[in-house]
C-alpha cells in the first residue's frame, strides 16, 4: 500500500497570474540549469484548488526548454482528479507531498504559498527533505505572496541549503518597502521584530525609500531604484540594476537568516 504523502492540505486558494513574480524570476534565474539539463524536470508543489498558476509555469518555461516537463503535485487527491483534466505532454499532476513522488530529480521546485500555512518549526525539515530531492544543481522556491501576485518573497535554496531572500512588488501600489513583511516566508514572518537581523533590513529600507522620496516624480521604479543604490551602502544588496527597475531587490540569506537557528 502505498505510503501518505507527507504534508498537511492547505487552504489551496489560488488565482490566475498570482505567482508571476516568481515566474518571472525563475525564468531569469534557472534558464541556465535548465537548458543545460539532461532531464529538465520542474516540481509545482503545492498548486491548490486550481491548477491555473501550474499551466502558466509550464507556458513561461517551454519557451525556454521546449521539451521541460512541469508536474504538480498536491495532496489532496480531488484536488489532483480535477486538475489532470487539463494534463498535457510535459505537464503532469501527481498526488503527494514533501517527499515529492516524481520521476527524476528536479531542476526546479516551486512552493509557494504552502509552508506559510505550517509552524515555523516544521520548515527545516521541510526544506531538508525537499532539497535532498534535487538535482545536483536545482533550486527549492519556498515563498508567500499575496490574493493577486502584488507583493511577494522568497527563499532561493540550492542543495547547500539556502542562498538568498527576494522581494518584488508592484511598485505603485507600495507606500514603503516595510509592507512586504506581510509577505515573508515562514522561515522569518515571526522573526520581524526588534534585534533579527530581517526587521532591520526591512527598517533600513524604510529609512532609504523615505530619503529617496524625490524621485517619485521620476517613477516608482527609478524611486525603488535609487533606495536599493542608497541602501546598498549598508547592507550587502545583490548588484542587479534590471532586476531593480522590476521592483525586485534580492539579499544573501546569511544577511537575514535568523539570530537563532530555525527550530527543527
Amino acid at each position: 500500500m502505498p505510503a501518505r504523502p507527507q504534508g498537511d492540505v492547505t487552504r489551496g486558494t489560488t488565482a490566475p497570474n498570482r505567482l508571476r513574480r516568481v515566474d518571472r524570476w525563475i525564468t531569469w534565474r534557472c534558464a541556465a540549469a535548465l537548458r543545460a539539463a539532461s532531464e529538465p524536470l520542474v516540481v509545482d508543489l503545492g498548486f491548490g484548488g486550481s491548477p491555473v498558476t501550474t499551466l502558466e509555469l509550464h507556458a513561461r518555461l517551454v519557451r525556454l526548454r521546449p521539451d521541460v516537463r512541469v508536474v504538480g503535485v498536491e495532496i489532496d487527491p480531488e484536488r489532483v482528479t480535477a486538475a489532470s483534466a487539463y494534463s498535457r505532454p510535459g505537464l503532469s499532476f501527481v498526488r503527494g507531498g514533501f517527499e515529492l513522488p516524481v520521476n527524476g530529480r528536479p531542476v526546479v521546485v516551486r512552493a509557494m504559498n504552502v509552508l506559510r500555512q505550517y509552524d515555523e518549526a516544521q520548515v527545516a525539515p521541510a526544506w531538508g527533505q525537499l532539497l535532498g530531492r534535487l538535482a545536483p544543481d536545482g533550486v527549492l522556491i519556498d515563498g508567500t505572496c499575496d490574493e493577486i501576485g502584488r507583493r511577494a518573497t522568497w527563499v532561493t535554496a540550492s542543495t547547500a541549503g539556502p542562498e538568498s531572500l527576494s522581494f518584488s512588488a508592484h511598485l505603485a501600489s507600495l507606500d514603503r518597502p516595510s509592507q512586504l513583511a506581510e509577505r515573508l516566508p515562514k522561515a522569518l514572518i515571526h522573526r520581524n521584530v526588534p534585534g533579527e537581523p530581517i526587521h532591520d533590513l526591512l527598517a533600513l529600507l524604510d529609512e532609504h525609500w523615505a530619503r529617496t522620496a524625490p524621485y517619485s516624480s521620476f517613477g516608482p521604479s527609478q524611486r525603488w531604484r535609487a533606495m536599493v543604490e542608497s541602501a546598498s551602502d549598508a547592507w550587502d544588496i545583490a548588484r542587479q540594476p534590471a532586476r531593480w527597475q522590476l521592483g525586485e531587490l534580492t539579499v544573501p540569506w546569511a544577511s537575514v537568516a535568523p539570530s537563532s537557528p530555525l527550530a527543527g
